[in-house]
């Protein structure tokens, strides 16, 4: 027997969700040679941009940033480098700023130059990478240098923690009725170093576009250093939502009966998980396989309710976290920074266009009627 994972509220990697249409997600493009564009403009691109400028000084031993490989260095030190009094480190650094920025600027670029991503408005920036002051200013230099090239658009930091944005993004995922009897949800993030579970607080009395949506409490696992198996992922992310839950009931929460996933890769409408999910543990990509359903198997009930899961990319999700301070533009989109390049475009659903849109199927039925 088939389990439903998400009976009556939605389908998993909609294009269709409640605020917004996605015009597409998770696009991998290739340059002349085949690989991938989007590895140019990731987090460990940066690290060996920072790399290769470093060496002619470490011939001689005089790197400022010490003898730990790019990738072996924090955000944190690289942001005291670029502040601190050592003119030779703060230059390596922006020295790495600038040719990221650039390689940054031809990515979005070439997303810019799709049909799909037509007429973008803004794009906001998301990911591990993003949540530094290198990121930023990275963000920052790469807007200027788009500018330059005449391409009229914004490129923004996202506006909440990176390490949150899949997690508040997740509530966009849920019709608004599903708020109307509970007061927070539970969500994953799911990347290809880390699982976050959260408890997020949707405060949408207070705000009803879930502008003030806020994780209430997460927990993080870092399952790159586990290497566990694709079962064992599992019942790790199962535990850490049960202990959610108890944490809901503890503080007095009305918990939703609603579990939202952020996932990497392509996800099918039946929640199976199509390419895109080679960095997790295990074979996610399986046709044996379906997350919701392992979790709803695992969960059945919340609050003495059916437990409904919806899945979509992780990219998406991040973007999402974002659809109440978009509302001044009709098509904008999304680029994450971490492991892997993500991205998503969105149209915007405004209350007008749906009604303008009934309106018009209601002339056609009415023209069908008078034919």
């Amino acid at each position: 027997m088939d389990i439903l994972t998400a009976p009556g509220i939605g389908r998993h990697g909609a294009t269709r969700l409640p605020s917004v249409e996605v015009d597409s997600f998770n696009i991998e493009l290739k340059d002349d040679d085949g690989d991938f564009v989007g590895d140019r403009a990731c987090k460990g691109a940066f690290r060996k941009i920072l790399d290769d400028l470093r060496k002619p000084l470490k011939k001689n031993g005089d790197d400022p940033l010490g003898d730990k490989a790019a990738e072996k260095i924090s955000k944190s030190a690289l942001d005291e480098a670029l502040l601190g009094d050592d003119i030779t480190a703060a230059a390596l650094v922006h020295g790495a700023i600038e040719e990221f920025a650039n390689e940054l600027a031809y990515v979005t670029a070439r997303f810019l130059k799709l049909k799909a991503w037509a007429d973008t408005e803004c794009i906001v920036v998301g990911g591990g990478f993003r949540h530094s002051r290198v990121g930023e200013l990275a963000i920052a230099r790469t807007d200027v240098l788009l500018k330059a090239q005449e391409f009229k658009v914004d490129l923004v930091p996202i506006r909440f923690d990176p390490d949150e944005a899949g997690l508040i993004g997740c509530v966009h995922l849920a019709p608004s009725w599903i708020f109307e009897g509970s007061d927070s949800i539970l969500a994953i993030d799911i990347g290809g170093t880390n699982i976050r579970c959260g408890l997020v607080e949707t405060r949408w009395k207070k705000a009803p576009d879930l502008s003030k949506a806020c994780v209430r409490r997460s927990e993080l696992w870092r399952h790159a250093d586990d290497e566990p198996t694709r079962e064992g992922a599992i019942k790790r992310m199962v535990k850490m939502l049960r202990g959610l839950i108890a944490e809901a009931e503890t503080e007095g929460l009305k918990l939703a009966p609603f579990i939202g996933i952020a996932c990497p890769g392509v996800i099918n409408e039946d929640g199976s998980i199509a390419k895109g999910a080679q960095n997790l543990p295990g074979n996610w990509e399986s046709s044996k396989f379906n997350l919701p359903a392992s979790l709803i198997e695992a969960i059945p009930e919340i609050a003495g309710h059916d437990t409904a899961v919806l899945m979509h990319n992780d990219g998406v999700a991040q973007g999402l976290s974002e659809v109440p301070f978009m509302q001044d533009i009709d098509h904008w989109g999304v680029l994450t920074i971490g492991t892997g390049l993500g991205n998503a475009r969105f149209t915007n659903r405004h209350k007008d266009n749906d009604k303008r849109e009934k309106e018009d199927n209601d002339e056609k039925k009415d023209k069908k009627k008078k034919d």
